[in-house]
């Protein structure tokens, strides 16, 4: 499959390092604003075409699918103009900004049937079922702390008084969209839905919010998640039960985990992989549901559903934390 990529970033470059990891996918081309940074990335990876406008790359017909690594308030129109293009895509997180936007995007994708996916580690990573079987050794479990907080590498512009994307809410960003997204998927996807959502965020005075809480409450167990992108934490995440507890020193590229049974010494459930490794497996199903859609149906549904819930409950925290975005 002859893929192309929109966007020059270091996630954009992880990613074609994690594809070519997989058999059958050919980096055909890099789309870029700026045609010297399309060039560079093409060149280091062997892309023998630059594309500097995206009606260009929506009419190549030699492209079959894209990987879209833009801002997050250009997903919703590059995405749905690759889609009516009858391009497959995979979008970074978050798909959309919102949940109508990919509602929307979701019926065009099924209409022009074409694959339209997100990228995110944790739903594609081969250590989740052995992550979710962990778990069920810990007996009754009643806590669980997720915590992604990461000082950003945009900070110090932002505090000699520039005003990087990540902080800018005319780009849909901020703290939420871009860290805490990996605390949510996990949440849901281990314990389900909550009864009840309580969140609140910490502002910058561009707007963006640069950390916050939420709490999940269900019936017999309290989920606390935590994400800043002005510190560095190094406690990692915990689920705790009655029978022992999960450490999971990175929640979102599920590494550094470990096993603690109560009264006993913590044993390391898997080995780490590396950032485009873990990538090369959401590469990976990309692939699959476009080449074997029959096989790999019921997984292509699971990962559109858990796309569109998660992005239900990231508007619902937005609502409550007062987030808004200028976009």
């Amino acid at each position: 499959m002859k893929y192309a990529v929109i966007g020059t970033s270091w996630i954009t470059e992880e990613f074609i390092q994690g594809a070519q990891l997989v058999e059958g996918m050919e980096l055909l081309g890099v789309c870029s604003r700026s045609y010297s940074k399309g060039k560079a990335l093409a060149e280091k990876f062997g892309a023998p075409r630059v594309f500097i406008d995206l009606h260009d790359l929506a009419r190549n017909a030699d492209v079959e699918a894209v990987y879209i690594a833009s801002p997050n308030s250009l997903h919703y129109e590059q995405s749905k103009q690759m889609l009516a293009a009858g391009k497959h895509v995979l979008c970074e997180k978050p798909i959309t900004v919102t949940p109508a936007q990919l509602e929307e995007l979701q019926a065009l994708a099924k209409e022009k049937n074409r694959v339209y996916m997100e990228a995110i580690m944790y739903l594609h990573h081969p250590v989740r079922p052995q992550l979710k079987s962990a778990l069920r050794a810990l007996g009754n479990i009643t806590t669980a702390q997720f915590d992604f907080s990461q000082l950003s590498s945009k900070y110090a512009a932002y505090k000699r008084g520039e005003n990087p994307n990540i902080f800018n809410p005319a780009f849909g960003t901020g703290c939420l969209m871009d860290l805490g997204i990996y605390c949510i998927y996990p949440a849901i996807d281990l314990f389900g839905l909550p009864n009840n959502i309580i969140s609140r965020a910490g502002f910058l005075e561009s707007g963006a919010d640069g950390y916050g809480t939420c709490v999940f409450e269900y019936d017999n167990m309290m989920l606390t998640m935590t994400w800043s992108k002005l510190a560095q934490g190094v406690g990692g995440s915990q689920i705790l039960g009655d029978g022992g507890t999960v450490h999971i020193g990175s929640i979102s590229q599920l590494n550094d985990i470990t096993y603690c049974k109560r009264d006993a010494q913590p044993v390391r459930v898997v080995q780490d992989m590396e950032k485009h490794v873990i990538m090369s497996h959401e590469a990976k199903a990309f692939l699959q549901f476009i080449e074997q859609p029959q096989e790999t149906a019921e997984r292509y549904d699971e990962a559109s559903r858990m796309a569109l819930t998660v992005s239900r409950v990231m508007e619902q925290i937005r609502k409550l934390s007062g987030i808004r975005f200028t976009c």
